[in-house]
C-alpha cells in the first residue's frame, strides 16, 4: 500500500469516516441517517432483541450499563437513545474498537466510555457493581463460557445475553456446520456438570472484519448448561425470547437473567 492512499481528497463528512472501514463493516446503520455502512448486513442500531431486553429489565433511563463486546457500537447507541446513564463498552478487536470510536465520533455518544482491551482481565481488576450487563454476541467465542457466566454474576443482578449454543440434532444435520465441531464433553463447574463443546472459525479467521473469539477455537455450551449456570449463580428469573434454531450460524436465543 502507497501512504498516499490513506489520504482522502473528498469534503469531510461522516461517510468518510464510516469508508475507512469499507467492507469490513457487520453492522447497518439506521436508514433515516443517509449512511452506508459496507457489507454492513446486521440491524444492530435498530435491534429488536436490545428492545426486548429493555422492557423485561425495566428499562435503560438512568442505568449505569456494562458492555462486553460492543463491536461496531450499534448496542451501545441504543442504550444511550433509550436514556442510560452511562455505558462502559469493552472490546478487545482492534479494528473493531476503532469503528466504534468513529459511531461514538459520528453521533456523539458522550454517555458511552469506549475501552479497547480483554474484558475477561477487566473483571479480574474490576470493583464496581453495574445496574445491568450487556454480552451479546461474546459467550460462544469463549474458552471457558462458563467462567465469563461466572464473571458476570459477579458484577450485576441483570444480565442480558444472547448467544449460539451447542445442539446435536440440529448441528449434526448441517453440512455446513458439523465439520467445525469436535467432541461433546462433561465439564465440572462449582460442584455440578455442564456440557460444552469445541468449535474451530477455519476460514472466517482470514475476513479482516472478522468478529469473533481472541484464539482459533471456542466452546459452545448447551441451552441447559447455559440456563442451568444462570440458575447455580443465584438469577432466579429466567426470560427466553429470540430463539433460532435455524439461524444461518447454529441455533441461539436471548436470555434476560435476573435476581428479584
Amino acid at each position: 500500500m502507497n501512504i498516499l492512499d490513506t489520504y482522502t481528497t473528498k469534503a469531510p463528512s461522516p461517510q468518510n469516516i464510516l469508508d475507512i472501514f469499507s467492507g469490513e463493516w457487520s453492522s447497518r446503520l439506521p436508514a433515516s441517517n443517509n449512511l452506508v455502512t459496507s457489507p454492513g448486513h446486521a440491524a444492530l442500531f435498530e435491534d429488536p432483541r436490545i428492545d426486548w431486553a429493555a422492557a423485561i429489565l425495566g428499562g435503560f433511563v438512568g442505568k449505569i450499563c456494562l458492555e462486553l463486546g460492543s463491536l461496531e457500537g450499534g448496542h451501545s447507541y441504543m442504550m444511550q437513545k433509550m436514556g442510560a446513564k452511562k455505558i462502559i463498552a469493552i472490546e478487545a478487536n482492534s479494528r473493531a474498537f476503532l469503528k466504534c470510536l468513529c459511531i461514538k465520533e459520528i453521533f456523539d455518544l458522550n454517555k458511552v466510555e469506549f475501552r479497547y482491551g480483554d474484558f475477561r482481565n477487566f473483571f479480574v481488576e474490576n470493583s464496581d457493581h453495574y445496574d445491568i450487563l450487556i454480552a451479546s454476541g461474546v459467550l460462544y467465542h469463549m474458552l471457558d463460557p462458563l467462567q465469563l457466566i461466572k464473571q458476570m454474576s459477579q458484577v450485576s443482578d441483570q444480565l442480558y445475553i444472547w448467544t449460539h449454543y451447542y445442539d446435536a440434532s440440529i448441528i449434526n444435520a448441517r453440512a455446513d456446520l458439523r465439520p467445525k465441531f469436535r467432541v461433546l464433553q462433561d465439564v465440572e463447574k462449582d460442584g455440578a456438570h455442564y456440557q460444552w463443546i469445541e468449535q474451530s472459525y477455519d476460514s472466517a479467521l482470514s475476513w479482516n472484519g472478522f468478529c469473533g473469539g481472541s484464539a482459533p477455537t471456542s466452546r459452545w455450551l448447551t441451552r441447559e448448561s447455559i440456563v442451568k449456570y444462570l440458575n447455580a449463580s443465584g438469577y432466579n428469573r429466567i426470560d427466553i425470547s429470540h430463539e433460532a434454531k435455524d439461524h444461518p450460524n447454529g441455533p441461539c436465543f436471548a436470555v434476560c437473567a435476573q435476581r428479584t
